[in-house]
């Protein structure tokens, strides 16, 4: 099997070997259209190269956790994470190496090239994987190419590209990678073209922008649209775009730069050239017998066909392509700023000020009827600010996941999770509850006495902890024999201050920023900054939400406390929307919402094994006994030296850090607060795995493997 096939010798044979976009590059050169001169890498070399370095094992040890099918977006990005790691840090054997740089080198010298992927599943009538994998443009000399070689081959599991195999029910086992290198054709104006409407099967659509057409792919730049009429090519409709910036050739790749003023003015194409690039779309419709998405450039007045393939139909099960939204998970470091600027400015003082004002309001002096329309508008401003927290709260955790795979490309650490140490450098709320804890602790430690009748400054300490960190316990801190209980057991134990730093964050950042030079450190230090605060938000997003659910909360309460009399302990557990019914229907019996447990559930779970297995998220290894987390009151069982499992921990939980020998959860994620607080105090943690609130009971003892991501189940010390 060949390694490198030039489009003018493929064949058909060849087709699944060297992908889809190869191929259709391949044909539409020989059947005369304008195609820039290139070759394909073929899947043997990525074969070659996974097997020779071990990472087929590998990769399938990231992939079975858990069930493909189950695993959440968290998860497939820690995985994707660590699977480009490895090939960042796997050199190419030097076998396939020296054959692959003899023929580059011969083919293209010191020629600019773009380097493209060409999975085999890739560029079908079915799946079209566009955007998903990694292309780079502006790529010179041999070691260069061998170098984005790598990178592309890695993209094949970038969490993306495995969203959107799960969401197409393909088979991640027999994945692989061919790659197309291609020289470059700088063009001035570049797009792409529909040959068909995906909104309205009657028009097409030609999309254009100044430059290269990275900044349309990538979102950066805003592309004028032409519709057409697709029997006849009539221009049915012109939208113009606000025309800034362009993306051209820059000395290692390509940049984003402001647009001369003399082509802001006008459309990147004349009504001429949006007539050729339609017919040049038709031209490949009709060589592969179905509407094409065609990317093309124009250099000067010569039209050049860059990409081709087809509109991808409706997924197998009926569902839509849902490209659009998995490429949306790659936020550019722009929209990080302009999301950071309105989460600091906007949108958490308006929060905390909508919860100040809330808790201005005595809910006991409001008559039931009052009452009851209180807490309807209580429940719409949690669930206003709740769809907040989702719509840019959440997306904002992207700046800490950008980072880390810029820090990762350009330093190259053994440990994937590196960069979470630098992270570390940042204040969290969550941090300075515990540190005022443990510092109460310490003064319980050396006065005993106190345990049982505290002195008039340890109530002191206890009044200002819980006006300062009520928020912050769930509520919890207004209990004040509980956190006495809770500064009992701490005070009893070695709990534990945040781990302080084990390495050099000074050094680590110089680590970082010394790969770059001039304005691409700026912008990398800029970074940074932003992945700090990204890294911050994710932990104290919760505490923001919790002000606003707070208020919602004690309304609610207030409301069941009145409604006591008619319905009894079942009070207790009505829904908010109920209480307010209640309290104004007389005759209003609501359902109960609690669910029947599931023992069932629970026999299958002993009979599995006992050895289950998740995501690494914090390094270290722990023995203990677990305490299941189901509610508040578990919380404040908790005895030092216990293993803290829960299906998702949130920062109100987290006080209990400090006892902690380690952390399980459910859910799964490096950037999740369980796994944050773990690393922040240097305990083992696992996420992501599954069913482990069922499979766990309290009083089981547990292992903890936080490097390999393993739970081991009554393992005896």
């Amino acid at each position: 099997m060949r390694l490198v096939i030039p489009f003018q010798e493929v064949c058909s044979d060849d087709r699944d070997s060297i992908g889809g976009k190869a191929y259709a590059l391949s044909v539409l050169a020989r059947s005369g259209l304008n195609v820039p001169p290139g070759l394909c890498i073929a899947t043997h070399a990525y074969n070659r190269h996974v097997s020779a370095a071990g990472l087929r094992e590998r990769i399938a040890l990231e992939l079975s956790r858990k069930p493909f099918e189950e695993m959440r977006w968290e998860e497939m990005w820690d995985a994707a994470l660590r699977i480009r790691s490895m090939f960042l840090n796997s050199p190419m054997p030097n076998a396939l190496r020296r054959d692959l740089r003899s023929l580059l080198e011969s083919t293209f010298g010191d020629t600019a090239v773009v380097v493209r992927s060409s999975a085999p599943s890739e560029d079908s009538a079915g799946t079209s994987f566009a955007g998903l994998h990694e292309s780079y443009v502006n790529v010179k000399g041999p070691e260069a190419i061998l170098e984005k070689i790598r990178l592309v081959w890695a993209s094949l599991w970038s969490d993306a590209a495995l969203l959107y195999r799960q969401e197409a029910g393909l088979d991640v086992e027999k994945s692989s990678m061919a790659v197309v290198v291609q020289e470059i054709m700088i063009g001035e104006r570049s797009g792409v073209a529909f040959c068909r409407n995906p909104v309205d099967e009657s028009q097409a659509v030609v999309e254009a922008v100044h430059g290269l057409n990275q900044g349309m792919v990538d979102g950066t730049v805003e592309p004028d649209r032409w519709i057409l009429d697709r029997t006849d090519g009539a221009i049915l409709s012109h939208a113009a775009a606000t025309r800034e910036q362009w993306v051209i050739p820059s000395s290692d790749g390509v940049g984003l730069s402001p647009l001369p003023k003399d082509r802001c003015a006008r459309p990147p194409l004349a009504e001429a050239e949006v007539d050729r690039v339609f017919g040049m779309a038709r031209q490949a419709e009709q060589i592969f017998g179905g509407p094409q998405d065609v990317e093309w450039t124009f250099r000067s007045s010569e039209l050049y066909t860059l990409q081709s393939r087809p509109i991808t139909q409706r997924l197998a099960d009926g569902g839509e392509d849902k490209r659009a939204w998995y490429l949306s998970l790659r936020v550019s470091f722009d929209n990080m700023k302009a999301l950071r600027k309105r989460i600091e400015e906007e949108l958490i003082p308006a929060m905390d000020r909508e919860a100040a004002e809330l808790a201005k309001q005595d809910v006991a002096s409001l008559s039931d009827a009052e009452l009851a329309d209180e807490i309807r508008r209580r429940v719409g401003t949690h669930k206003k600010w709740a769809d907040v927290y989702w719509d840019d709260f959440i997306p904002f955790a992207h700046g800490a996941r950008l980072f880390g795979q810029v820090y990762n490309d350009a330093v190259r650490p053994d440990d994937p999770y590196e960069f979470v140490d630098l992270l570390r450098a940042t204040r969290m709320a969550s941090l300075e509850r515990n540190r005022a804890l443990t510092e109460m602790a310490a003064y319980l430690r050396d006065r005993p006495e106190q345990a049982q009748h505290p002195n008039d400054e340890l109530e002191a300490k206890l009044d200002r902890f819980i006006e300062q960190f009520d928020d912050l316990c769930g509520g919890a801190a207004r209990d004040r024999s509980a956190v006495l209980k809770l500064l009992r057991e701490m005070a009893s134990s070695s709990a534990l201050e945040p781990e302080p730093d084990t390495r050099d964050v000074d050094h680590l950042k110089s680590r970082f920023l010394d790969r770059f030079e001039g304005k691409e450190r700026d912008e990398a230090e800029e970074l940074l900054d932003l992945a700090r605060a990204s890294y911050r938000l994710r932990d104290d997003d919760n505490i923001h939400l919790g002000k606003v659910e707070k208020q919602k909360l004690v309304a609610a309460d207030e409301g069941r406390r009145r409604i006591r009399s008619r319905l009894g302990d079942r009070a207790s557990r009505v829904s908010e929307r109920d209480v307010a019914k209640v309290l104004t229907d007389p005759d209003y019996v609501p359902d109960d919402h609690i669910e029947p447990e599931d023992v069932t559930q629970k026999q299958d779970a002993e009979l599995r094994a006992r050895q289950i297995v998740g995501q690494p998220a914090g390094p270290g290894i722990a023995v203990g006994r677990a305490r299941v987390i189901e509610g508040e009151s578990d919380l404040f069982a908790f005895q030092s030296g216990e293993i803290l499992v829960c299906d998702a921990v949130d920062p109100n939980m987290t006080f209990v850090v400090p006892l902690a020998a380690g952390i399980v959860e459910r859910r799964g994620g490096m950037l999740i607060h369980g796994a944050i607080i773990a690393r922040e105090y240097g305990l083992p943690c696992v996420t992501g795995v599954p069913g482990v609130t069922q499979r766990v009971q309290t009083g089981d003892r547990i292992t903890v493997d936080g490097h390999l991501g393993i739970v081991v189940i009554g393992r005896e010390s």
